[in-house]
């Protein structure tokens, strides 16, 4: 049986994260696009399909994940897909939220996409709803169990939040029901939704949890996850003392193309316009100094530079000033591969 390829985060991976519109039916609590930074546009498919063949030129072997807003609310979606698998992309992946719009499973096949991912935020639906909007929980398992009985490739992400983290034990029986191959853990970014500062104040704030509380809770998951034979990705956020902290940016090729054709580098950097690229009369060019890109050649005692910047409640220090641990770049995990 051939495994198929997904989003890869490890050293000297290629990945390319195509927004192709901003726009989305749900609103929810975490969700890290903002408009304002990244555009409102859909972009046509004359575009999409002229800036998956500028990056294809320098970056075939790389992994394409189409995400929006919600990418299947674009119509042209499955055209998208089936230029980006002409071009010859190692993969081809689509985020969702699990509506499937546009009669999505029906006009592209497991050929065509070899991951749809899906993405929940609870066991149950009084955990993802509060998350996601009501309805998405089923919404969302039924969208898997349509693209499971269509033949396609399966994965699920949970974003991990101080609302949520308690439900992560739960999740292993509800993925072996729902038959899926790959099992993505995520930490919460403090960006977007979750950085507004104009959130509704009746709403609890979601923070991300401590050092003590993931390492208690989230690789015993993903070890459980695993032994059921389910692929498990996960963010390892706190390193171990004498363990060296590593910029994906350095490491690996991974760029996050957005509608209004800004392009970072690290997503950590996306609620503010220092992307180190942008695409200009279809040309991928280099933005001016000082940009992310000079970020990623600082080293510091905490480990990620933008994490110290935007989200240091993650931190601690001892008497002395110095940080007891790092934190690692997000974009280089952990995996549990399924024998």
């Amino acid at each position: 049986m051939t495994v198929k390829q997904t989003v890869a985060f490890s050293k000297s991976a290629a990945n390319i994260f195509f927004h192709i519109l901003t726009r989305c039916n749900l609103k929810c609590r975490h969700c890290y696009v903002n408009p304002d930074q990244h555009g409102r546009n859909t972009l046509p498919i004359d575009t999409i399909e002229s800036w998956l063949g500028l990056f294809a030129r320098s970056n075939r072997d790389s992994n394409v994940i189409f995400l929006g807003g919600e990418p299947t609310l674009h119509p042209d979606l499955s055209r998208a897909v089936k230029h980006a698998r002409f071009l010859g992309y190692r993969s081809i992946t689509i985020d969702t939220n699990g509506y499937l719009f546009h009669d999505i499973l029906n006009k592209v096949d497991p050929a065509d996409v070899d991951y749809f991912s899906f993405s929940l935020d609870g066991a149950k639906p009084e955990i993802n709803d509060a998350l996601r909007g009501a309805g998405s929980f089923e919404a969302c398992t039924a969208g898997i169990r349509s693209a499971v009985a269509r033949g396609f490739s399966t994965s699920l992400i949970y974003t991990v939040s101080s609302a949520n983290l308690h439900d992560l034990k739960n999740m292993p029986p509800l993925l072996k029901e729902l038959n899926v191959n790959r099992f993505f853990i995520q930490v919460i970014g403090i960006r977007g939704q979750s950085a507004a500062t104009d959130a509704d104040i009746s709403v609890p704030t979601l923070h991300q949890v401590t050092r003590d509380e993931w390492l208690a809770t989230v690789p015993d998951v993903a070890r459980q996850v695993g032994e059921q034979g389910i692929t498990v990705t996960y963010p390892k956020v706190f390193l171990l003392p004498g363990e060296t902290f590593e910029c994906g940016a350095r490491v690996a090729k991974n760029f996050f193309i957005f509608p209004n054709g800004r392009v970072y580098q690290c997503p950590l950097c996306e609620d503010f316009p220092i992307h180190s690229l942008e695409i200009s009369e279809n040309r991928l060019v280099q933005t001016r100094r000082i940009n992310e890109a000079d970020l990623f050649e600082l080293n510091i005692p905490e480990g990620c530079v933008m994490n110290r910047l935007i989200q240091p409640d993650n931190l601690k220090y001892t008497e002395d000033g110095t940080p007891p641990y790092k934190i690692a770049c997000c974009l280089l995990k952990e995996e549990i591969r399924a024998e």
